[in-house]
């Protein structure tokens, strides 16, 4: 018996085989075409190529590990959250979704507050342009003829899953991240619905992460060598999904993801919201479960944009930067390339450099690059504090923490350890995979979600802590300063 995740990506599809102790035995991946930027802060991408991409990693593992691919008895989703998949009749594409980093709808996030007081108490967050129902407000103001024949919105999970099982569903974390829920109820709310215009018809069906959502079609048990049913299981968003790949379920535990994007997670044992700092507040994956995160929009993308513009590989850069380093560098970045939500909250913040000079280097503009990522995670953790949530154990994951630097930096300026797992994958596919175990064998997920091994500890250097405080202060000044000069 095996068990198949599958995370969805806006640049590919991971599939992850594991054995019923967990075990990875096989993956194998496909890439989609990128997503496109019609107008700046836009971001969109065909639905379709998450399923060429979906069909083509899970055909690869027929041809690399047939056997272990019949064996299968569960499916786990992943994928990236947010994305406003708009489906007509007969469940046909009406345009390309739009995607969780586009900021077109700011407009509509404060004419959806303005609309319904109580948006943020129900929802526990704030309405941002990143979230799906702001994009509906959108579409309703600005392409009506769009608007009006929309059936179903699904979020990218959910379509794949469509096309897999046949069936309208999502799963408790990423529906959180619609602004359509009422997350403390884990439920569909009809007030917040109603301010874009849809009712629940619009709307999929709700099970939780670990349940039991769809069969697979047999199409697709044929096609892959399986023997059915195959079960589907709700499965989670991607950060959710992490979560539940590094076994961070229980209150307390949490990761910090050095990605696209940067996420500083931890699980709730009680829905616990911050709209004041941006906070997100979301139902996690499992069954009576929460989760908070604060989110930047530019971690690793801020480095791989210093790479353009330099002609540099990331790691010469972060090598560079790493050899170089003697402590906090006199050259600050705010890396607000995409905007930022957590804690400002502003699609149209932008990035900057401050404190320049005739002798700054590469390697010194790199340095501040990975501190100003590490000073935007600080802001995540300090407003996350103000919300009474601490984190006991946090793990880091993302391409960003293969850079030794990077993760001395953040444990210096979160103050607390951080933990490296060995290598291997502990993101979205093996969370989904995890999840897709846990329905197909009602196993819990407790047993299933172990934290995986830590290769190395990484302490906070206490030597810089004092003079990273202080830059970091800096940091915090200059935001307010240079969007007063912008205004």
């Amino acid at each position: 018996m095996t068990f198949l995740g599958i995370d969805i990506g806006t640049s590919g599809v991971k599939a992850l085989l594991i054995d019923a102790d967990g075990k990875a035995l096989g993956e194998a991946s496909a890439p989609a075409i990128e997503p496109v930027r019609p107008h700046p802060g836009w971001s969109e991408q065909n639905p379709a190529d998450w399923w060429d991409a979906t069909l083509g990693a899970i055909d690869k593992l027929k041809q690399s590990h047939p056997r272990e691919l019949a064996a299968v008895k569960g499916i786990g989703l992943s994928g990236h959250m947010h994305g406003a998949t708009l489906l007509g009749e007969n469940d046909k594409v009406l345009r390309p979704c739009i995607l969780w980093n586009d900021g077109r709808s700011a407009a509509e996030c404060g004419e959806m507050e303005a609309a319904l007081p109580a948006l943020r108490e129900l929802a526990g967050n704030i309405a941002m342009p990143g979230f799906t129902a702001p994009k509906i407000a959108w579409v309703r103001k600005h392409e009506p003829k769009i608007y009006s024949r929309i059936r179903k919105v699904l979020l990218p999970k959910a379509y794949v899953r469509l096309l897999l099982t046949g069936e309208h569903v999502e799963d408790m974390s990423d529906a959180a991240g619609t602004l359509w829920l009422d997350v403390a109820k884990r439920d569909w709310s009809d007030a917040l619905l109603g301010v874009t215009g849809l009712s629940r018809e619009h709307m999929p069906a709700l099970v939780e992460g670990s349940a039991i959502s769809a069969q697979l079609r047999q199409e697709y048990v044929a096609r892959w060598g399986m023997s059915g049913p195959v079960l589907v299981a709700g499965g989670a968003g991607d950060n959710a999904a992490a979560a539940c790949g590094i076994g961070a379920i229980r209150p307390g535990e949490g990761f910090v993801s050095l990605g696209t994007s940067g996420v500083l997670f931890v699980s709730n044992e009680r829905f616990s919201p911050n709209t004041e700092g941006a906070v997100h507040a979301f139902c996690h994956a499992i069954p009576d479960t929460w989760h908070q995160m604060g989110v930047i929009l530019s971690a690793t993308d801020s480095l791989n944009w210093l790479s353009r513009i330099t002609g540099r590989k990331q790691a010469e850069l972060s090598g560079e930067a790493e050899a170089q380093f003697k402590g906090p560098g006199e050259a600050i970045f705010l890396p607000y390339l995409s905007g930022e939500r957590t804690p400002h909250n502003n699609a149209n913040a932008r990035g900057s450099f401050v404190g320049l000079n005739q002798s700054t280097d590469s390697a010194q503009m790199a340095q501040a690059v990975m501190e100003g990522v590490t000073f935007a995670m600080r802001d995540c953790q300090r407003v996350l504090a103000d919300a009474g949530t601490s984190i006991n154990r946090l793990l880091a994951v993302g391409g960003g923490s293969k850079s030794a630097l990077w993760l001395k930096m953040l444990a210096t300026n979160l103050d607390m350890e951080i933990a490296l797992p060995e290598d291997g994958d502990f993101g979205g596919a093996l969370g989904a995979a995890r999840l897709g175990l846990c329905a197909a064998t009602g196993a819990s997920p407790v047993d299933v979600m172990s934290m995986p091994p830590i290769k190395t500890i990484i302490a906070p250097d206490k030597t810089l802590s004092a003079a990273y405080s202080d830059q970091y202060a800096r940091y915090r000044a200059l935001y307010p300063a240079i969007e007063e000069a912008r205004s």
